[in-house]
């Protein structure tokens, strides 16, 4: 393994906490509606539990309605039950076979509360990113003292990997900043 390989590596791990860090910014709800809210939601289908896109049509009625059409009729309220007891706060209502889910404003309190939750998912993001680069300087230490590349070479691994750590953690400050805007918002 060479320095060069090292730091893609490391790249690559922080381009993977980044991507994973958007997808756990698209589960905080905003005042508007949008499908992905409810991937988390699960429902009991014949014994397994799926998530309710397996098992219905999601797509959105406007901007703050959510509309759920089940592919089969017995299925429609043990998905509302599901929306209904997960952590989302949202109160669906049946209209024959189609589930309409609205979103409630969000009150100021709760804002506030979901802005610590956006900045905290962020510093799990960042310790994440910082352990991708330790991980990297140990391995990078292993080959000075393995004798595989001269001890400039591996100081001129251990910036590159830094500015890449830099630019991660400033790339999810800046992902932190615009979710709390869009929470923020009215």
């Amino acid at each position: 393994m060479t320095t060069a390989d090292i730091q893609k590596t490391a790249a690559e791990k922080m381009a993977k906490s980044v991507d994973s860090f958007k997808n756990e910014l698209h589960k905080i709800r905003t005042g508007r509606a949008h499908p992905g809210i409810l991937d988390q939601v699960h429902v009991e289908y014949y014994g397994s539990m799926l998530p309710i896109s397996q098992v219905a049509n999601v797509s959105l009625l406007d901007a703050r309605t959510i509309s759920v059409q089940p592919w089969e009729k017995g299925m429609g309220a043990k998905i509302e039950k599901a929306i209904r007891e997960s952590d989302l706060g949202l109160n669906p209502s049946a209209q024959g076979d189609l589930l309409r889910v609205p979103m409630p404003a969000l009150t100021e309190e709760r804002r506030k509360e979901l802005t610590k939750v956006v900045r905290h998912t962020g510093e799990e993001a960042k310790i994440h990113v910082r352990a991708v680069r330790r991980d990297a300087n140990e391995q990078l230490k292993k080959l000075v003292k393995d004798k595989l590349v001269s001890e400039d070479d591996e100081r001129r691994g251990q910036d590159e990997v830094q500015r890449l750590t830099d630019r991660t953690i400033a790339e999810i400050d800046k992902l932190v900043q615009a979710k709390e805007a869009e929470v923020m918002a009215v």
